[in-house]
């Protein structure tokens, strides 16, 4: 018998060059996005804490809307219910996109991030629960707060220190967002839905088959498409469930790949690119720092309000998981998962870079902040002190990755270069060409 062994296949493997350009022009804008993010929140910890106060309190409560319709609202909950469904919608579109045609469609790809994330979803929620189990007043409601990932504040904080992480962990951090964003709309669906209302949640699915007919015949008509996407995320949110859920539903029906029966002498690309390339602009660029311009403005108070904050073991918890748990989580399910697969990591990388990517992954700000309201509610001294507590633990983890991250960057700044190389001119750096044994992708 043999005594040789088959090699052990690398962890973290270069995908094709279509994937790794794909990826790269949705992260160049979730990073502008996220810039854009970092802005509204400081401007809101700044108005929110200056003596003009009052007056962001005013804009904040401030409603507008039908009556009749009970939709006369305050603009923080149009944010957080109306604008975020923007958010998840391209949430569904990625999903989908990454299920049908991306990594996530291939089993042994997808294993390692779907596994990630779960992981770095469970023990911050087990962190949080132990912290506050003694806690009472219904202080665990708030055990799902600091098992999200907001992708476009992480790749915000690449970019400010300016590191060139190697594409296969940027794929590797926005597929793991993907996974984690389904993870997080499921919690907020099951978990996070009061008072269900039947009949509504029944007539939504008409507009939205509607839709799903309208996509699938390829029709782009905004005057037919947004009335139904508004008909469906107003009967969604009468129904209980949270509006952004019809965001995520809608992304959903859109194809993908254009089959022949839409009307195409031939598969090709769906609308669902189509749509992804107008409206995350909208979404980055406007819905989240709009969401987060409400949401962030927490009156802090001075050490006073900060020790009071951190006396509630719910800000602790929310601490604990996005520092620790996230890390943890992610990282521990990575090590096992290659040690069980007796899988390699790819040439160039090392466990550090693993260790500080899950460090990134705590920096938990849209999603967190919007479980946060669901399970406390809007406006009171609770979630005051969810609002500190995840800004202070995405501060935190930011800053530790900062950390790991910069002792590497001149190795990720040479995997940069070598990517990049290109000597027969066909477009397609030559490392995707050989690690596909010279065939393109």
């Amino acid at each position: 018998m043999s005594n040789t062994r088959s090699p052990r296949a690398p962890l973290f493997s270069r995908g094709s060059w279509a994937e790794a350009s794909r990826i790269a022009v949705i992260l160049r804008r979730e990073t502008v996005g996220g810039g854009l993010l970092l802005a509204a929140t400081v401007v809101a910890m700044i108005w929110a804490n200056s003596p003009w106060s009052g007056g962001y309190d005013a804009v904040r409560d401030f409603t507008v809307g039908p009556a009749a319709l009970h939709l006369h609202l305050p603009l923080e909950t149009w944010a957080s219910d109306g604008l975020l469904a923007i958010f998840f919608f391209v949430v569904g579109l990625e999903l989908k996109r990454e299920f049908v045609a991306g990594d996530l469609r291939d089993p042994a790809r997808a294993v390692l991030p779907i596994a990630a994330a779960a992981g770095g979803m469970a023990l911050p929620a087990i962190l949080f629960v132990l912290v506050n189990l003694r806690t009472g007043d219904g202080a665990l409601r708030g055990w799902a707060i600091p098992t999200a990932t907001d992708i476009a504040f992480a790749l915000a904080v690449l970019a400010v220190i300016s590191t060139h992480l190697p594409s296969t962990l940027r794929i590797f951090l926005l597929t793991l967002a993907v996974v984690d964003d389904l993870l997080a709309i499921t919690i907020i669906a099951v978990f996070y839905t009061g008072h269900l209302s039947a009949l509504p949640l029944a007539a939504a699915a008409v507009p939205l088959a509607v839709f799903a007919f309208a996509v699938h015949r390829r029709n782009r008509s905004w005057w037919l498409l947004i009335p139904l996407a508004l008909l469906t995320w107003g009967l969604v949110h009468a129904s209980g469930v949270h509006a952004t859920v019809a965001g995520v539903l809608l992304g959903f029906t859109v194809p993908v790949i254009r089959s022949e029966a839409a009307g195409g002498p031939e598969a090709g690309p769906g609308l669902a690119e189509h749509f992804e390339r107008r409206i995350r602009p909208l979404s980055a660029g406007f819905a989240v720092p709009v969401f987060a311009f409400f949401a962030a403005g927490v009156t802090v108070g001075g050490m006073t309000g900060l020790t009071s904050a951190f006396e509630d073991p719910v800000t602790l918890g929310i601490v604990a998981g996005l520092v620790v748990g996230k890390t943890t989580g992610i990282f521990g399910t990575t090590f096992v998962l290659a040690k069980f697969t007796r899988a390699t990591l790819d040439s160039g990388l090392r466990w550090i870079d693993i260790f500080g990517l899950a460090m990134l992954a705590g920096i938990g700000f849209t999603v967190s902040l919007l479980i946060g309201e669901l399970a406390y509610g809007g406006a009171s001294v609770r979630d005051d002190h969810v609002k500190i507590g995840v800004l202070c633990g995405s501060l935190i983890a930011a800053l530790l990755a900062t950390m790991v991250l910069r002792i590497r960057n001149r190795v990720y700044r040479q995997i940069a270069e070598e990517e990049a190389i290109d000597l027969d001119q066909d477009g397609i750096p030559d490392v995707y060409i050989e690690s596909r044994g010279g065939d393109s992708p």
